[in-house]
């Protein structure tokens, strides 16, 4: 489904064109006319989708005492669905057009007319967003499984597992990473909204009274890793559900929204789930979930607050944000200005030419930094048609080595988002590559280093 174009944001077309044609993502089994809502990340895509995920791990996780992880399966046991309500309630609206017979999402269509051709639609239906499949050789009811519609449910089953196996006091979340499968009825918008996804989930369990606290925490952490990332404020907001649009579980709801390039769109949900998952799974399950409070003596069913974030969304903003193009002499130079901790290659390794002579000490270099950071190392054209391609796919910086470096064993270092250059000693170029992307000014010079060239 495509919506109107935001003015002022990157085309999505044109963002679609530059994911594939440097290798972000693909649409997936593209050579047999690709599967509807579904893209395979590219070399380049791959390592922006890990450095994303790798960032907000570390956020999450490796920076806090009161998180832990897990990588709960796929496939779970079906009564885990019975239990969450998903078999019974995770339905869409679904109308499907008389004329042309496209389905749609009721809640998708503005004016009770098909979107594709305006013919006339059914009433709608719910529709389950699951995916069903089989365990075992016979397909029977028997043997019906779900491909999980999200993560949060491998979180809460595994509640006491975690409890007891890392001894964790109130408060404490797990944090998870991992694929998610819904049968999408409207699709559309590049990878804003696909069948198979990726999200990243905390379920943070708090002793009852403290949960609004909390919530707001949460709600605030989790605005703030988009913008310390390098998303533009004014592209970020956040919207509180209405009353009558939370879930019948939900004591309360915030939506992290970003200014696509289809609008004003979902992010990242927050949500204060209460005790009801829990409560839900002692239930059927038969197991006892609660939590043994030390000060109070007392057996407690901890509410929970869940941070929601798709991995796909995030990747897409990120690369809307960043994209950029600047008018010059030589035409239009378009950039990803990627923060340093995504951009998929932290530098690349440009000899001056392809003469013989500059490959040696050009692959010694690039030899020496690939083993820190993924680093590309190209010889193909012009110079500046390579200081293009990096800038394009959001490489900080360039290193050339010319012909002066063979007799001085310098090499300069080229800035990609203000082209500043300085020359500095190879035997100092990885300490000084490693201050800049971890955010040293770019004023400050390395130790034997240079004046910035063309710079005071």
């Amino acid at each position: 489904m495509v919506t109107e174009q935001v003015p002022g944001k990157v085309d999505m077309d044109k963002l679609v064109s530059l994911c594939k044609r440097r290798g972000f993502i693909f649409p997936s089994s593209e050579i047999y006319g690709g599967m509807g809502a579904c893209y395979d990340y590219g070399p380049l895509g791959v390592e922006l989708k890990n450095n994303v995920k790798k960032a907000w791990w570390k956020a999450n996780v490796q920076e806090r005492d009161d998180m832990v992880g897990l990588d709960a399966s796929i496939l779970m046991h079906p009564q885990t669905w019975v239990a969450s309500g998903h078999v019974e309630g995770f339905a869409d609206p679904l109308v499907e057009c008389k004329q042309c017979h496209q389905r749609w999402r009721a809640d998708h269509v503005k004016d009770g007319r098909c979107p594709a051709c305006g013919g006339e639609l059914t009433e709608p239906r719910m529709f389950n967003l699951m995916f069903k499949t089989f365990v075992g050789p016979v397909e029977d009811e028997a043997s019906v499984v779900y491909l999980r519609p999200e993560t949060a449910q491998g979180i809460f089953v595994n509640f006491l597992n975690v409890l007891n196996s890392t001894r964790r006091r109130l408060p404490f979340g797990i944090a998870q990473i991992g694929k998610s499968f819904r049968n999408e009825i409207t699709t559309g918008n590049f990878i804003f909204r696909m069948r198979e996804f990726e999200q990243m989930e905390i379920e943070y369990f708090v002793k009852p009274g403290s949960d609004e606290q909390w919530f707001k925490h949460w709600v605030e952490q989790r605005f703030n890793w988009y913008s310390n990332l390098g998303i533009k404020k004014e592209n970020l907001r956040l919207r509180q559900h209405a009353k009558d649009e939370l879930a019948h579980y939900a004591r309360d709801c915030y939506d992290i929204e970003y200014l696509f390039p289809i609008g004003w769109s979902e992010l990242e949900g927050v949500a204060n789930r209460t005790d009801f998952d829990l409560k839900q799974h002692s239930k059927y399950s038969g197991k006892d979930l609660s939590y043994f409070d030390e000060e109070t003596k007392e057996h407690i069913i901890p509410y929970v607050i869940e941070p929601s974030a798709g991995v796909d969304r995030s990747v897409l903003a990120f690369l809307a944000d960043s994209y950029d193009e600047e008018k010059d002499k030589e035409g239009l130079r378009v950039i990803l200005r990627l923060h340093y901790d995504l951009a998929p290659i932290k530098a690349a390794v440009l000899p001056l030419s392809r003469n013989e002579k500059l490959i040696p000490l050009s692959r010694e270099v690039y030899d020496t930094l690939r083993k820190c950071w993924m680093v590309q190392y190209d010889d193909a054209q012009s110079i500046g048609r390579r200081y293009r391609r990096q800038d394009e796919i959001g490489t900080p910086f360039c290193v050339t080595v010319d012909f002066q470096s063979l007799e001085d064993r310098q090499v300069t270092i080229r800035e990609r988002d203000k082209m500043r250059q300085i020359r500095v000693p190879i035997e100092v170029l990885k300490p000084t590559l490693e201050a800049k992307l971890y955010g040293e000014p770019l004023d400050v010079l390395p130790p034997g280093g240079k004046k910035w060239l063309g710079f005071e």
